[in-house]
């Protein structure tokens, strides 16, 4: 078992320079100050990626908890974006009539809450030091690379800022309840209450967000084989694996198990996680440094564990051609990162720790300098500086100009882009915006959406996709316009929303 180890601080508390005090106040200021953007973030809540997807789902759920039917298209499918966070949020939602994005800020909130308090609680296992927690939560969002990232389950500061409020932000804050938990159980002498307790932790994490159950395992796993627990342990381990495994089997909302055998869909979605790899996490070098010398001190290090796990189940996706097993990378990504920050306070000679400390700041300056048009989703970017504004990626607009007329429940006929947010506010389009594993006739779908707006399909064929699929509203631009086709509104971009007529 690996306790934390004590405070390194060099002096006494009642003899503390100033320069030592320091370095516990500037790096917890400077963590309050991230936090305190992210919460600014929460209140604009950018549209960008997979927030429509969650939306839907929220608003399926508001509607009917028991049979909530398909997210995203009028089709009675499981899915697996009903998770037990999103039953929560969607009862919620229902109880309150709150809106489906005051919900979502409300989720946000909640999910900020348990990561930064995770993220505390796991590195106080690693660290006695009282700048550990806010220096690793630096790192955890500053140490990436030069090129902005964003993808969810990915701890970036513009990815947190864009998915704050996804499940998997949850269902990350969960995990680091998680590990601290783990690690502080398998080496004592925790009844079987408590092993079931964190087997129920483990099933609601995988249930959340897949992939980050996926980190949640392998991290765990770390845990476990640099604790080398008995006998005794390792049956309560079996019980608690056991029961997750039950629940995970029980739950009605869709089959976790069939999961297994995702689409190829996914791959080619996942593939571009294997791209530009020194761009956008070259700056974690600096923690596989770290992790090296917590080898050499010790070789059942849980993070050079942790670490070695993520870098094989990274390395096997990319040389098999699995890319969806690159969602595993921040098991790799996670743990050099938290090295990183420890080397500086827990190094053994003061002079060690004074140079590790100041690679480790040019390296977070790098990294937020990287990210620093994440200001722009909380300052307008008029008075942002050029070079910042130039870093700004103007979120997403949404589709809340067509609420007037399109009603909960119609159907769109509108392509992928509007596909992925027109869902949000309660209508269904014809094809799934997102790769659906348990929509048998997604490709079927996505073909009438492709042929609909094809040039040269005839005015008999687009009327007979509209009719199969019970289509209401077109969601076009000019050239759209047709026989049976009436011109409603106009929104951005040139888009055009119609009636079709009967």
């Amino acid at each position: 078992m690996h306790a934390a180890p004590p405070d390194t601080e060099p002096v006494s508390r009642t003899a503390q320079p100033g320069g030592a005090r320091a370095g516990r106040v500037l790096p917890q200021a400077a963590a309050a100050l991230v936090l305190v953007l992210l919460l600014l973030v929460v209140v604009r809540l950018p549209w960008a990626g997979d927030l429509g997807m969650h939306a839907a789902t929220i608003q399926r759920l508001r509607h009917s908890l028991p049979h909530p039917g398909n997210p995203l298209v009028d089709a009675d499918t499981p899915s697996p974006y009903y998770s037990p966070w999103m039953l929560l949020l969607g009862s919620l939602a229902r109880l309150t009539g709150l809106s489906v994005f005051v919900i979502l800020r409300m989720g946000a909130l909640v999910g900020l809450g348990l990561l930064v308090t995770g993220v505390w609680r796991y590195v106080r296992t690693l660290s006695g030091h009282r700048a550990a927690p806010a220096l690793a939560l630096l790192s955890l969002v500053f140490l990436w690379g030069t090129v902005a990232f964003n993808w969810s389950g990915f701890l970036g500061l513009n990815s947190l800022a864009l998915t704050v409020s996804y499940p998997s932000v949850f269902a990350l804050g969960l995990t680091f309840h998680f590990w601290a938990w783990l690690t502080r159980t398998v080496g004592g002498e925790a009844g079987w209450g408590r092993w079931l307790s964190l087997g129920t932790l483990w099933a609601l994490i995988l249930l959340c967000h897949q992939f980050t159950g996926v980190v949640a395992s392998l991290g765990a796993l770390a845990v476990l084989i640099s604790a080398r627990p008995g006998r005794v342990v390792l049956a309560r381990l079996g019980a608690a694996l056991a029961f997750a495994a039950v629940l995970l089997w029980l739950w009605p909302y869709y089959d976790f198990f069939a999961l297994f055998s995702a689409s190829a869909d996914l791959e080619a979605i996942h593939q571009p996680l294997y791209q530009d790899l020194m761009g956008r996490f070259g700056l974690v070098l600096l923690g596989v440094v770290a992790l090296a010398l917590r080898a050499r001190r010790d070789r059942r290090d849980p993070l050079v564990l942790f670490f070695v796990l993520g870098a094989l189940v990274f390395a096997a996706g990319g040389l098999t051609g699995h890319y969806s097993w690159g969602r595993a990378l921040p098991a790799a990504l996670i743990p050099a990162q938290i090295a990183a920050a420890l080397e500086a306070v827990s190094a053994g000679r003061r002079a060690v720790r004074a140079g590790w400390a100041c690679a480790l700041l040019v390296a977070l300056a790098v990294g937020a300098w990287a990210q620093a048009g994440t200001l722009g989703y909380v300052v307008k970017r008029s008075a942002l500086p050029g070079a910042v504004a130039a870093k700004y990626r103007t979120p997403w607009v949404g589709y809340q100009w067509i609420t007037p007329w399109v009603k909960y429940g119609d159907v769109v006929m509108a392509r992928t882009y509007a596909s992925r947010q027109i869902p949000a506010y309660g209508p269904y389009t014809v094809a799934p915006g997102y790769p659906d594993v348990f929509l048998p006739d997604a490709g079927r779908r996505e073909t009438a959406m492709e042929r609909y707006f094809a040039a040269g399909t005839s005015v008999q064929d687009r009327r007979g996709i509209l009719r199969e699929y019970r289509v209401q509203w077109v969601v076009g631009d000019r050239s759209t316009a047709g026989p049976g086709l009436h011109r409603v509104a106009a929104g951005p971009d040139g888009q055009v929303l119609y009636r079709v007529e009967p």
